[in-house]
């Protein structure tokens, strides 16, 4: 979710630009989101200043026309979680304290240990990986989301372990610009994980998933979030297929 203050100073430049003084200089703008699922990331940030950066503590708000969805599109098949999210979404889903909702069991890889509960996990979401790992349907409808980026590469090392097929490494060649002094080593830089960049060392296998973390091609529907499936290897590339 956008902060207020960046839609905010797009109100301020398009009135700059038409020379118009109504909001977003006289344009037609198209807002969309969901105030029950993302808020804007404010870092370490309390309750109070999340909640002063949304749309709704703007000057603009007053002005925007509201239109709401009523169906899941998306949710179609499974009625019963769509509507258990949206009771989480209006509180009237039972909870546990302020912060918590207690998840229906059926929904829920009991917890046994770290190693064997991700393991289970793994394969609930990926039965018979090595049989079904060829499959672009049976990769492209599931995935395993978590809170945190260190959860999601630990999930991603013990899925390429497991997927069938010879393993290719590729690894990033970093440095940093004017640094004549070395403050900056290559093993300080490999460790980094920037947002919208792969790690230092990428592990891929033949027919296994990847997305893109990038807009290459947004024409043809290679954006970021897009998901591929890796076809070949090259040097200095991978063929990808949608």
């Amino acid at each position: 979710m956008t902060k207020r203050q960046a839609v905010e100073a797009l109100d301020r430049s398009l009135q700059d630009i038409t020379g118009v003084l109504s909001p977003f200089g006289g344009k037609v703008i198209v807002l969309g989101g969901d105030f029950r699922q993302v808020l804007p990331v404010v870092r370490r940030g309390t309750r109070a200043r999340i909640t002063d950066a949304t749309l709704k503590k703007s000057y603009l708000w007053r002005c925007i026309k509201q239109i709401k969805l009523w169906r899941n599109m998306r949710a179609q098949s499974d009625p019963w979680f769509s509507d258990f999210l949206l009771r989480i979404g209006d509180g009237t889903e039972e909870s546990i304290g302020q912060d918590y909702v207690r998840l229906p069991d059926e929904i829920v890889v009991p917890y046994i240990d770290p190693k064997h509960s991700v393991s289970k996990l793994i394969n609930d979401i990926f039965p018979s990986l090595g049989q079904n790992g060829i499959s672009p349907s049976y990769i492209s409808t599931r995935a395993i989301l978590s809170t945190k980026n260190e959860y999601v590469d630990e999930l991603n090392e013990k899925l390429i372990d497991r997927f069938p097929g010879e393993e290719q490494i590729y690894y990033s060649f970093d440095s940093a610009v004017d640094d004549p002094h070395n403050y900056y080593p290559p093993e300080f830089l490999n460790s980094l994980t920037p947002n919208g960049l792969p790690p230092h060392v990428l592990r891929l296998k033949i027919n296994s998933p990847v997305i893109l973390l990038q807009n290459l091609d947004p024409f043809n529907g290679l954006c970021n979030g897009t998901r591929l499936i890796i076809r070949a290897f090259q040097e200095n590339g991978v063929l990808m297929q949608k």
